[in-house]
């Protein structure tokens, strides 16, 4: 399914004068205080963030997975789903490849119709969390880390493997998320868990492009629940350091214990110059993989005000890859991944609201109040008039979800691919 251009405006039309009112009300009230307004919009327009190939079919717990209908069974079907988004928002314009749950099967095809639906190929993961059918060695006691030298030397192929995959498609980075640690005490020794996966990870970083980047995930746990290998930031980031300047630490959001101070991580790395990408979602207990924005707002914001600031004054980090992480078990996939990306992009430009001089000034001088103040001014404006016009002068939609519901998108799909299609890797 593709969703035309004309689709897009006809459903624009109807909301047009009023966003026309709301738009000029605020764009006069940040000129005031010395925005410049088309910056913020120029921005929005050129934020891109991936999806994940494996969140456009219905997500699931052990408990029970309920299907929303219509799931992209394939790798190509999951690129039409990615480019109705993209033309719905003008801001999801990459796709982050799970292998081997999406290996392509013809590889130019697929980039073709990538370059047609205008998408880009991020990051790719690996996954050495599950076993692979045919596969000699099992992961059931750890993949990089464990004490066979054989299984480990099949997790460092996979990931060689993945690497050449990426390659092929022009992606520039490998996303590596372990899932290595111990049930209880003394399952495991520690160090020699480290050293294996540091051991390991050295080989995967050999086989980098020169031009490439390999991001480490972190998690405190899950699976495993007396031990993760590399269970926090500075864990991954001192793997990083060991692997050498193409290696970077990649933050998820769901992946810390409650109460973490997250944007503090975000700004430590970042002035270290090795955060490398970000994952987005949101949580209430642990690694929920919810709705991005929907249970944390203003911590998001706080974050986004270190990435604004960083992005900004930390020429030692790279470019980030931004990608969101989710999945979810009772929403339509694709409004889930819709509702998301508008949260990014409020937070987003809501950091961009403050003013950074000012607060300055006003740590220098311990003025807590006023810094308060600043944050919180930036965080109560209502910027969806803003991501409306970025999206506008891109093409997109107004209001996504009300537009992905006119048009009737998963009705077609349903009417396409069928009620019990499962999307793969799922």
């Amino acid at each position: 399914m593709e969703i035309k251009k004309n689709h897009i405006q006809d459903s624009n039309e109807k909301k047009l004068n009023n966003h026309n009112e709301h738009f000029d009300f605020l764009a006069n009230r940040l000129t005031k205080n010395s925005h410049d307004v088309s910056n913020i919009v120029s921005k929005l327009s050129e934020f891109q963030v991936a999806i994940p190939s494996w969140a456009l079919g219905a997500g699931g717990t052990r408990f029970g997975r309920f299907s929303f209908y219509g799931e992209p069974s394939n790798l190509e079907q999951k690129m039409e789903d990615v480019g109705i988004l993209h033309a719905l928002t003008q801001t999801a314009g990459a796709v982050s490849l799970h292998i081997p749950w999406d290996i392509p099967n013809d590889y130019n095809a697929i980039k073709e119709q990538a370059n047609g639906l205008n998408i880009t190929f991020d990051s790719v993961n690996s996954n050495t969390f599950q076993d692979q059918k045919k596969a000699k060695e099992s992961y059931k006691y750890g993949s990089l880390s464990n004490t066979s030298q054989a299984v480990r030397e099949q997790a460092i192929a996979h990931n060689l493997d993945v690497i050449n995959i990426g390659n092929k498609l022009g992606s520039k980075s490998l996303t590596v998320w372990l899932a290595d640690g111990s049930c209880f005490p003394g399952q495991n020794n520690f160090q020699a868990a480290l050293q294996n996966t540091e051991d390991s990870l050295k080989s995967i970083y050999k086989g980098l492009p020169t031009d490439w980047k390999m991001l480490i995930e972190y998690k405190p746990y899950e699976p495993n629940f007396y031990s993760t290998v590399i269970q926090d930031w500075g864990t991954s980031f001192m793997l990083a350091n060991a692997c050498g300047d193409k290696a970077f630490s990649l933050v998820d959001l769901g992946h810390h214990l409650p109460n973490s101070n997250i944007e503090q991580i975000v700004s430590i790395l970042m002035l270290k110059g090795k955060l490398g990408g970000f994952h987005f979602n949101d949580s209430k207990y642990g690694d929920d993989d919810l709705t991005v924005g929907s249970i944390k707002p203003y911590a998001l914001f706080l974050i986004f005000n270190e990435l604004v600031y960083g992005m900004e004054n930390n020429p030692q980090n790279p470019d980030l890859a931004w990608m969101i992480d989710a999945s979810h078990n009772v929403k339509d996939p694709l409004e889930d991944l819709l509702q998301s990306l508008e949260a990014i992009q409020e937070a987003y430009a809501k950091a961009l609201l403050i003013d950074q001089q000012e607060l300055k000034a006003a740590q220098l001088n311990n003025d807590v109040v006023k810094c308060q103040e600043i944050l919180q001014g930036a965080y109560r404006t209502d910027v969806r008039p803003l991501l409306e016009k970025a999206r506008l002068n891109s093409g997109g939609a107004l209001r996504p979800i009300d537009s992905y519901r006119t048009l009737g998108i998963r009705k077609a799909l349903i009417k396409e691919r069928g009620e019990n299609t499962v999307a793969t890797g799922l």
